[in-house]
């Protein structure tokens, strides 16, 4: 049984196939990025799924991509968690790009691939092997266009005043604001960065007001040039984008590349579907 597995830092999707890739179980864990969890609480999350739990002394591989995994640090801290938890696979760690890269580019052509979700990155494909121009400093410092960058900006709007009051208000009712459970969310909790991430769905509901507008085009713009347009190819290549935010802001996406002349390829929400048929292909 092999186990494919796609993680960012909110949640993990993950699949159970066997040789011939039928689908044997999937089912869904909290995200597994080692830059913000331990080593405790990696395996608390692993216990809590039934199906995780149940079936992993009988998983011969396990192929994980996540968010977290673009050191050699990270992805050695997390192969030999993984190891000790699943006794009898053969585990192979990679960064979420490479899930998006399967997924997005079926015939291995070139591409930039781009992932928007709770954290972002942006990555050249030549074909074979991952280009990448930016080593990733986190979420504090670095994630442009991300779900956590925008949670931040909704969180500074709304207690700098900024945010217009009937959307204030409506943010009021659908989120809790008192400022010690924020702070205990962003300071004492794991995930913060995932925290953050659950005020994007709020901008995306509002998505044409004129004070998110000005939100997502100053990140889409940042993302474009501190990310996309490090490789001197961007304009040659289609663009590929895999996450939520990516997904469900497609239209003023597209919109911020053609200003630069930069031509949007694929776009999923998700890349775990298109693993299997990648994993099949290459047993």
């Amino acid at each position: 049984m092999k186990l494919l597995v796609d993680s960012g830092s909110t949640k993990a999707d993950w699949i159970a196939i066997d040789d011939a890739g039928k689908v044997l179980f999937t089912t869904q864990s909290l995200g597994l990025n080692p830059e913000v969890l331990d080593k405790k609480e990696i395996i608390a999350r692993l216990d809590d799924k039934f199906d995780i739990e149940h079936n992993k002394d009988k998983a011969s591989h396990l192929f994980f991509y996540g968010a977290g995994c673009g050191t050699d640090r990270m992805k050695n801290f997390l192969t030999e968690v993984f190891q000790a938890y699943f006794s009898n696979a053969k585990v192979s760690v990679h960064e979420d790009t490479y899930a998006a890269v399967y997924a997005t580019t079926p015939k291995g052509e070139q591409a930039i691939v781009c992932i928007l979700g709770t954290g972002s990155n942006c990555s050249f494909f030549d074909g074979k092997i991952l280009h990448q121009k930016v080593q990733s400093l986190g979420y504090i410092a670095m994630d442009d266009c991300s779900g956590n960058r925008f949670g931040r900006h909704l969180l500074r709007g709304y207690y700098f005043n900024q945010m217009p009051d009937a959307l204030a208000k409506e943010f009021e009712e659908e989120y809790n604001v008192d400022p010690d459970y924020i702070k205990n969310n962003l300071y004492k909790e794991p995930n913060p960065n995932a925290y953050l991430a659950t005020f994007a769905k709020f901008l995306i509901k509002h998505k044409d007001d004129d004070f998110f507008k000005k939100i997502i085009k100053a990140e889409m713009k940042d993302f474009i040039e501190n990310y996309i347009m490090q490789f001197d190819n961007c304009r040659d290549v289609l663009v590929h984008f895999v996450g939520s935010i990516a997904f469900y802001l497609k239209d003023e996406l597209e919109a911020t590349l053609e200003e630069y002349d930069i031509k949007i390829g694929n776009v999923l929400r998700r890349p775990i579907d298109g693993l299997i048929a990648y994993h099949i292909m290459n047993k």
